[in-house]
């Protein structure tokens, strides 16, 4: 027993056959989330790449992506082509369409229903709210948005952007076909190194596996450069630092919330991801909340965050995010785009102390700025 397990925690070198380590990551992924079959992967570079790989692997020519969720996450546009980019998918063909969500914040399945075509392919579902002011989708509003999509074309994918092990269950377990994400996020618990991954129904994953490496190679090659133990032990600790980061976004919305802010959702709401907005009144509050959050970090917390020209996105944008793995939003950050009506996004914390402090770091900033600009 003990020999196997070793040789899980192993790799292989060159073009990474038989590496049964990797085969084991991805079958656990697959039955935790209840889905056929799985990717998981150090080549994937982020998340972006994970739902590339999906939209490119599984549409053709003359297909339709309908996104219900309104206009996707910044990065993806370009992917998709509601942004130029060089090798989007409008350049071969595919079109794109979204339904907005209701007045009231809930999705438009009546507007699902008359968006869905003979040529649409997928319909796509962001689940966590990225940079919008709206809330994030539970798996009830996902069941519901996959049993809608279905009744009026049955082969229609359905895939997700999702977060994981906020709820009990996960998209793929209520009806989604593909959903994907990162490494460095929910599922890596904040050890993965890198990567992302991609689980669902068996026939959509081996179609991705060809985008990611190449028809006719699949799954069947890909290095994972020492990594499954990160990967594997990320993944046992993710729901505990999932809850941790939940607890620290509840305790932001709350301080926030008593110092008159607009804040979503509020600390008594409903969550479905970790992402926690607080709505600023100006640049120079955005910029000193990030560095507050940014002197909470372990890594870097010397340093000054300062909004730049991020590249795909539509403003100048500030991160605050002194990781221990680069990019890591389950470990603490705080960003925005510089822009009204001044949002700041502030999620993560491996421990809810650390995510405690972040808040308390952000609101000195903030106070401190203001007796400074007096």
């Amino acid at each position: 027993q003990k020999s196997i397990c070793f040789a899980i925690l192993n790799w292989t070198t060159g073009y990474g056959y038989n590496d049964i380590g990797r085969e084991k990551v991805e079958e656990i992924y697959a039955n935790v989330f209840g889905a056929e079959d799985a990717l998981v992967r150090p080549i994937i570079v982020n998340g972006t790449h994970a739902l590339s790989l999906c939209v490119q692997g599984l549409v053709r020519p003359g297909d339709e992506i309908l996104s219900i969720t309104s206009t996707p996450y910044d990065t993806l546009q370009g992917v998709i082509g509601i942004r130029e980019e060089k090798g989007s998918l409008k350049e071969y063909g595919v079109t794109y369409d979204e339904v907005d969500f209701l007045e009231n914040g809930d999705v438009d399945l009546e507007g699902i229903k008359a968006k869905i075509n003979d040529k649409t392919k997928m319909v796509f579902i962001q689940r966590s709210k990225g940079y919008s002011w709206r809330k994030s989708l539970t798996i009830a509003d996902i069941k519901e948005i996959v049993d809608v999509a279905k009744s009026v074309k049955e082969d229609v994918i359905v895939m997700v952007d999702n977060g994981e092990f906020i709820e009990t269950k996960e998209p793929t377990e209520v009806g989604v076909d593909i959903m994907a994400g990162s490494l460095i996020k929910n599922p890596g618990g904040g050890l993965a190194l890198t990567g992302g991954y991609v689980a669902g129904r068996a026939d959509l994953v081996e179609l991705i596996s060809y985008r990611l490496t190449t028809p006719g190679i699949g799954k069947e090659c890909g290095l994972t450069f020492g990594t499954t133990r990160n990967v594997l032990q990320g993944f046992f600790m993710a729901p505990y630092v999932v809850s941790q980061a939940l607890m620290g976004a509840i305790y932001c919305a709350r301080m926030f919330e008593k110092m008159g802010y607009e804040v979503l959702p509020k600390y008594d709401d409903v969550r479905s991801d970790i992402i926690q907005i607080v709505r600023l009144k100006n640049a120079e509050e955005v910029i000193a909340f990030c560095q507050g959050a940014q002197a909470a970090a372990p890594v870097d917390s010397y340093v000054k965050p300062v909004p730049w020209a991020m590249p795909g996105y539509d403003s100048e944008v500030i991160m605050a995010a002194g990781a221990f793995v680069q990019g890591s939003s389950i470990e603490l950050s705080a960003d925005a785009p510089i822009k009204p009506p001044y949002n700041v996004y502030f999620q993560g914390g491996l421990t809810f102390d650390h995510s405690k402090m972040g808040t308390l770091k952000a609101i000195q900033a903030i106070k401190k700025m203001k007796e400074e600009n007096k």
